[in-house]
């Protein structure tokens, strides 16, 4: 049985992020494995594929996707990296 992220597991990946970040990532229905998964994607792609690992999943890409945004209108960045 897949559980469902808490604000405070998204937190404890990412360290502080946009509420709306939060709830973007909440929406997809990921795990906690998974967000860390995409997490990890995010800061070394090419490590994981010269690795061999496998390339990300759908709900994983979409998380890779919601952490890649750009910066808002206040200079504040989607995700800490």
């Amino acid at each position: 049985m897949e559980v469902t992220m808490t604000r405070n597991d998204i937190i404890s990946v990412l360290g502080p992020v946009d509420e709306a970040v939060i709830a973007d990532i909440a929406l997809t229905g990921a795990t906690l494995e998974e967000l860390r998964e995409a997490f990890a994607w995010l800061g070394a792609d090419e490590a994981l594929v010269n690795e061999g690992r496998p390339l990300p999943g759908t709900k994983v890409a979409r998380l890779i996707e919601i952490l890649d945004m750009p910066d808002d209108e206040d200079g504040r960045q989607a995700a800490s990296q």
